[in-house]
């Protein structure tokens, strides 16, 4: 089969690799329809999250059609179309048996690889590193599905294979992090990052209640997106001295109820900061960039809270004390899509969501390397890149 590898640091090529066989009676094989790019995918591919090998074939949120099933498999047949969470849950566990699937106890073959850093291991996941159980992941004609019946979710008729691919991560992604935020009627809710999850977690977060969604970005045709699907007021970080005290001033001097990053490590700071945050990385003093989880947590109201959806490893300069005097309560997680997917079928269906806006390049897999020349590099208005292989 045709399959998106990764080589090394920005090194990728299409190539042909092995199909995937069933392994388990559990297993399902699935045909990808579609997959698409996401911005962890970068950290994959820029050499920041380690454990990746020559050859792995990367990629983690799809949709796609049912080849083929061990004989365990008793909910999904051959046939039937599917979208599938990136994390992957056993079903049995404590942790999925508690809505928690992204740390599912069972589906990290290689939990020796992380539990010297985290102290623990969490689920496997699609085109992740080794450390994050080396599954081969969805830039790929065919993935295999581990525990079908619990990873499968049937896609509904009158959903397009365009709206449920985003299910698959982004949509769930960004409605836990409004999910987080505890909304209540006319709450404000700030948003750095208008990528896919920022944009799924704003939309979110109307659809939850919120009376006001800030979304804040540098990107105008991002922020455009947010004031036209759902109404969001928008701050162009680039066009501000300070964000938080934006932010303070659009509220009144108190700050937003709640905050979300859907930034994570690749955050751009404001002049020192940026040149420090930068340098640091570059002597291997500090892995990331906090420069919207900083903010955030300086902006939130006193007593709100702060919902982490961007990926991290290790920060430096922290604000702990702004998090303990203002009684800040910060919420964060890998999706669980396990305990969201059946939720966010419904406002699909309802016309509520459409996340299929957030589609601004379509192309065959064969295309997939300038694909990501595209997204990495934010080029021609890309939000999302969508492969058909």
């Amino acid at each position: 089969m045709r399959a998106l590898c990764w080589n090394g640091v920005d090194d990728l090529t299409v190539e042909t690799v092995d199909e995937p066989t069933l392994v388990t009676p559990h297993d399902a094989i699935v045909r990808v329809r579609l997959t698409t790019t996401c911005g962890s995918d970068l950290h994959v591919i820029d050499g920041s999250m380690p454990g990746m090998r020559a050859g792995d074939v990367f990629g983690h949120e799809f949709m796609g059609e049912v080849v083929e099933i061990g004989r365990e498999v008793g909910a999904h047949a051959v046939g039937e179309r599917v979208v599938v969470p990136s994390f992957i849950g056993c079903g049995a566990c404590w942790y999925c048996e508690n809505d928690l699937h992204s740390l599912c106890d069972t589906t990290n073959p290689c939990p020796e690889l992380q539990q010297p850093v985290l102290g623990f291991q969490t689920a496997g996941r699609y085109g992740s590193s080794h450390p994050l159980s080396g599954y081969q992941g969805s830039h790929a004609q065919y993935v295999r599905v581990p525990f079908a019946d619990v990873n499968c979710f049937a896609v509904p008729e009158g959903v397009s294979d365009e709206q449920a691919l985003f299910l698959s991560d982004a949509v769930p992604t960004g409605f836990m992090g409004a999910d987080f935020c505890d909304i209540s009627p006319g709450d404000t809710i700030a948003v750095w990052g208008s990528g896919g999850v920022g944009l799924m977690a704003g939309h979110s977060a109307r659809l939850l209640g919120a009376e006001r969604v800030v979304v804040i970005d540098r990107l105008p045709e991002r922020l455009a997106m947010a004031r036209k699907e759902f109404d969001a007021e928008t701050i162009d970080c680039t066009a501000v001295e300070s964000v938080p005290e934006a932010l303070r001033e659009a509220t009144g001097g108190r700050g937003p109820d709640a905050c979300i990053d859907a930034v994570g490590m690749g955050g751009r700071g404001p002049g020192l900061h940026r040149i420090y945050d930068r340098a640091k990385q570059l002597l291997h003093g500090e892995a990331d960039r906090a420069t919207a989880l900083r903010e955030a947590i300086l902006a939130c109201r006193k007593g709100g809270v702060v919902a982490v959806l961007g990926v991290y490893d290790l920060l430096d300069k922290f604000p702990m004390g702004a998090v303990t005097t203002k009684n800040v309560t910060i919420r964060t997680a890998q999706q669980h899509g396990q305990r969201y997917v059946p939720l966010l079928f419904d406002y699909v269906r309802r016309g509520e969501l459409d996340p299929a806006y957030l589609i601004t390049h379509d192309m065959p897999l064969e295309d997939s390397v300038s694909g990501y020349d595209l997204f990495k590099n934010r080029r021609e208005g890309c939000v999302r890149a969508v492969f058909r292989p």
